[in-house]
């Protein structure tokens, strides 16, 4: 870990997995007094995350220290390929990225974390996904002094944290009425919501992903919600979310047996549907799972005081019935002066794969979400 000192702040540099492990209590603490965390911060998430994913020599994690404690972290990794990179730590799998910084001293800690930022990045474009538009680390971008660009990453729907049959009771004409009907149907079939405790998330995630692997048979999944490690990393990461609150898991069980589990996650202002799995004989019996899913994750949004329920990535139809608001995510690309050349060079390479990802859309109208859906960033209603 090195380390530099800069009016009274101490700005390390950590490069070792064993001293980010060290790292979870002040964290944690951290975390908490941030004014925009997402659940893809917590060090839960990003330390099981590296476990399944991290490669040896790669880490590298910003943090910014006052007197010992904690006031600033930016949680990345140095990649190669297309060209040397610093990007998220979490990968594919997390839906937002930002940095997280102390609420009551975000100012002196973003100037260190960019003080930071500059040495680390000496060599390499900083590229940063997946960046809400009210991050913290859109703090760091505005106070950049280098060259840098914006760009529009994903779109999330989002909408206000309140019971879903009190949304739905304000839904006038042919529309409301579809939606109470299928909340009546899921009532009528005496489907029960089960909360599984800390002590029974690695039962339940084998549950959750077995049904989504059937939900998914016989049409194109998600390769990684098949393999190993990311079962590995859920059980993980959601035991101890689960434990500290910033996850939940709901079974939905019909004369006993498991047909449903969803797993949201939350924190700060916003919790989010994550990845779900659903028995396909409840499409035969006309079930509607995401009308279901998204009652049961708004009414923990509502019991949790959050503002935001997130439908997570990607703008499909389905979305719509519920009124959203589509909030697009960015893309930050930060570098040095003397490297605005690799910075424009690496915002063409992003350019030229946008276009051709739209290209396929075009052609292939049956493909418009496959992008979104092979991303590795499940949501409500996949």
């Amino acid at each position: 870990m090195t380390a530099h000192r800069t009016g009274g702040l101490a700005v390390t540099l950590c490069r070792d997995f064993r001293e980010f492990g060290a790292l979870a209590g002040e964290w944690d603490a951290l975390h908490r007094r941030c004014a925009t965390p997402t659940p893809f911060q917590s060090h839960a998430w990003l330390h099981s995350w590296w476990i399944s994913y991290g490669q040896e020599g790669r880490l590298r994690v910003l943090l910014v220290r006052r007197a010992g404690r904690l006031i600033g972290a930016a949680p990345l990794m140095l990649v190669h390929r297309p060209m040397p990179l610093l990007v998220p730590m979490g990968g594919a799998v997390s839906d937002f990225f930002d940095i997280l910084l102390d609420q009551e001293e975000a100012g002196y800690a973003v100037g260190a974390l960019g003080r930071g930022l500059d040495r680390a990045a000496r060599h390499t474009v900083v590229d940063l996904r997946e960046v809400r538009p009210d991050a913290s680390a859109q703090l760091l971008f505005g106070r950049w002094p280098g060259a840098r660009s914006r760009l529009t990453d994903s779109t999330c729907m989002e909408l206000p944290a309140e019971p879903l049959d009190d949304r739905v009771a304000r839904l006038t004409g042919s529309r409301g009425q579809r939606l109470r009907s299928k909340l009546r149907k899921v009532d009528a079939l005496g489907i029960e919501t089960h909360r599984v405790p800390q002590d029974g998330v690695p039962a339940a995630i084998g549950t959750l992903l077995r049904l989504h692997e059937r939900q998914w048979e016989g049409r194109t999944v998600n390769p990684e919600h098949l393999r190993a490690r990311f079962s590995d990393h859920l059980i993980r990461s959601v035991g101890r979310m689960v434990g500290d609150g910033t996850a939940a898991m709901t079974e939905f069980r019909l004369n006993g047996e498991v047909v449903a589990s969803n797993l949201s996650l939350q924190s700060g202002r916003l919790t989010g549907g994550y990845l779900y799995g659903a028995d396909p004989a409840l499409r035969e019996r006309r079930v509607d799972v995401s009308t279901m899913l998204l009652r049961e994750v708004a009414q923990q949004a509502s019991d949790g005081g959050r503002a935001v329920l997130s439908l997570l990535r990607g703008a499909e139809s389905y979305k719509n019935h519920w009124g959203p608001v589509p909030v697009v995510n960015q893309r930050l690309l930060l570098a040095r002066p003397g490297l605005e050349p690799l910075l424009r060079l690496r915002e063409s390479q992003v350019a030229v794969r946008e276009r051709a990802a739209e290209t396929v859309k075009a052609r292939f109208p049956a493909a418009r979400d496959w992008h979104e859906r092979l991303s590795g960033l499940p949501v409500i209603g996949r």
